[in-house]
């Protein structure tokens, strides 16, 4: 019961704070960075033109400009439900709905590179769109960027709804994919954040068991961070998931406050999921890389998101970023910067401890 009560607090503070409310605000655009994110939904449009958490059957697909204030700084994400201020907070400067998939057809046709965001439990659409701004600001990510926005509740007490959401959406985050690589998006990158990480798990799983090698021939990286995923389920997703998409990287902290109390409140005492997991070694039988990212959770505004709120990791992936595309490294996957080709086991997993320095330690079971 304890346990319970710290997950509700700590994720029920803003209770008070209207988070529906979603100001746009086209002056914006003017005063900060504009960044283009377009969107994929399975939230249900309300009357008044939101998204909320109703669930919807049929993909609404949207392009937003996010406005990133002048003053920000690399791993931080301010801005406001209400009177946002350009000059020092991220603003939606525009959302336009899209005419289905051949609306986003038309702005995403033949692109090099896509990556998607999917969001974690307790998010709104908006809080997702200016997350993947920032993260994509910050780091550098190449091509385009479209959050798939699952219908969280966005409240602190949704547990239970957020994962039927994220089952129910397991059908749209295919779909989406799907409609990218219809349109000739050369590579599609999936990056997800806590239950959106199952989320993503269980609609590979679902696609291999109706086309084995789906996985591989549809998706050229997938990067799980902090993923809230019980570690023997996801043996059992990555046993149905033939040759899976490489690169193939697990972001982890061990000192994951928030996947610490998710794996007690399911009763189990060492306290771990797969996105704190201390060891790697019941991993070894897949080809994936498992990234340390603990020494960072010191300078980080969350122990559950270090990888977007670490102003030292996002330089240093930033600077990794920079030296790649210097020496003529630009046509290869994003997310190859995390763990080059030639660091990678293909065989198994491999192990990678970063440091306060930037050195990585590499090892393998």
């Amino acid at each position: 019961m304890r346990y319970f009560f710290i997950l509700f607090l700590s994720l029920s503070l803003g209770a008070c704070v209207d988070r529906t409310v979603t100001e746009v605000v086209p002056s914006a655009a003017s005063v900060g960075t504009p960044k283009t994110v377009f969107a994929s939904t399975a939230r249900a449009r309300e009357a008044d033109g939101s998204y909320g958490f109703r669930r919807s059957e049929k993909l609404q697909f949207l392009e937003t400009t996010v406005s990133i204030p002048p003053t920000h700084t690399p791993g931080t994400l301010k801005f406001s439900y209400a009177n946002p201020n350009p000059q020092k907070e991220f603003v939606l400067a525009d959302v336009t709905e899209l005419d289905g998939p051949q609306g986003l057809r038309e702005h995403l046709r033949g692109q090099d590179d896509v990556t998607i965001f999917v969001h974690g439990y307790n998010s709104t659409q908006t809080e997702t769109i200016f997350r993947a701004a920032q993260l994509s600001h910050d780091i550098g990510i190449p091509g385009s960027i479209l959050v798939y926005s699952w219908p969280s509740r966005a409240t602190g007490y949704g547990y239970a709804y957020d994962l039927d959401s994220m089952l129910f959406a397991r059908d749209g985050l295919e779909q989406t994919i799907r409609e990218l690589k219809s349109m000739g998006v050369n590579r599609v990158l999936l990056v997800a954040h806590s239950m959106g990480s199952a989320l993503s798990m269980e609609m590979m799983r679902q696609a291999e068991l109706q086309e084995p090698g789906w996985s591989n021939r549809n998706i050229d990286g997938v990067v799980l961070i902090s993923p809230d995923l019980d570690v023997d389920l996801f043996r059992s997703q990555m046993d149905r998931i033939d040759n899976p998409p490489d690169p193939f990287v697990v972001m982890v902290s061990q000192k994951d406050k928030i996947l610490n109390i998710s794996a007690r409140l399911r009763g189990t005492d060492e306290g771990e999921r797969l996105g704190n997991i201390s060891s790697i070694e019941t991993l070894e039988k897949f080809p994936i890389s498992v990234i340390d990212t603990t020494a960072f959770n010191s300078d980080a505004q969350s122990s559950h998101f270090v990888a977007a709120t670490s102003p030292a990791l996002l330089a240093i992936l930033n600077s990794v970023r920079r030296v790649s595309n210097t020496f003529g490294s630009e046509n290869r996957p994003g997310i190859d910067i995390l763990v080059p080709p030639s660091e990678r086991n293909p065989d198994g997993v491999t192990g990678i401890v970063l440091t306060e320095t930037g050195q990585a330690q590499v090892s393998t079971p």
